[in-house]
């Protein structure tokens, strides 16, 4: 019978389907990497996706993130994924959190089993608790790198911490994760030198300490994908 994952039945097979539609993944960060990952995750079939972020879209989300239009300006990330989800597939259970993630309030999000996390967040505080949390609980994870600035999502890579480079965010996470004691996360990032940014202005940072990165619409996309299809690889059991 024809259905939504009948093309990639053929690649996975009936039981690596089944195995997609038994899993439970979490989505944490609906932005320009998030988003995208989400999508394919769904259009490959998982079950159920949990989702988290308190961030609603703003104008400057729109060059990058698949939920961020005109039309959807003000409204909760979170929100308009499931609707999206919903419409690739009704049987997709989708779990939202509207929430800012810190160390303490981390465990309200675990209130049912998950196979994967995805950390497609930008604080760094955050990402380390996700991370130590994970390793407590023995659940398979995998971190984002700092995607902002670039302009050759070719050169993306999927290693372990421990081999990275050049990437100002994988310099900080290597420091405070050793410091923890954690020597190995799997993590998605990039050797390519970001972009000076430093002396420019949108007129959405004026003022502020820290510069907003740059971004644009082929580069965090290509993240999300990759890390869904590492994701997908891992659920299913193939290379």
């Amino acid at each position: 019978m024809i259905h939504e994952y009948s093309r990639t039945e053929l690649l996975v097979e009936k039981e690596g389907l089944q195995r997609l539609k038994d899993a439970t993944v979490m989505v944490l960060g609906v932005g320009g990497v998030g988003s995208h990952c989400i999508e394919a995750l769904a259009r490959s079939g998982v079950g159920r996706l949990i989702l988290v972020d308190n961030d609603k879209v703003t104008l400057t989300n729109i060059n990058r993130q698949s939920i961020a239009y005109h039309s959807t300006i003000g409204q909760y990330k979170t929100k308009l994924m499931k609707d999206r989800i919903w419409d690739i597939s009704s049987e997709i259970e989708v779990i939202t959190h509207e929430k800012f993630i810190l160390p303490e309030n981390l465990h309200e999000i675990f209130d049912r089993k998950v196979d994967y996390i995805i950390d497609a967040i930008d604080t760094v505080t955050a990402k380390l608790a996700l991370v130590e949390y994970a390793k407590q609980q023995d659940i398979p994870i995998i971190s984002c790198m700092g995607t902002g600035n670039k302009l050759h999502p070719e050169l993306f890579e999927i290693t372990d911490i421990s081999k990275t480079s050049v990437c100002p965010l994988c310099k900080v996470m290597r420091k405070e994760l050793k410091e923890r004691g954690i020597k190995h996360l799997k993590v998605l990032y990039s050797k390519e030198k970001p972009v000076d940014t430093s002396g420019k202005s949108t007129g959405e940072n004026m003022g502020k300490r820290r510069a907003l990165p740059g971004s644009i619409s082929f580069v965090p996309p290509v993240a999300g994908l990759l890390i869904a299809g590492e994701v997908i690889r891992t659920l299913v059991g193939v290379e």
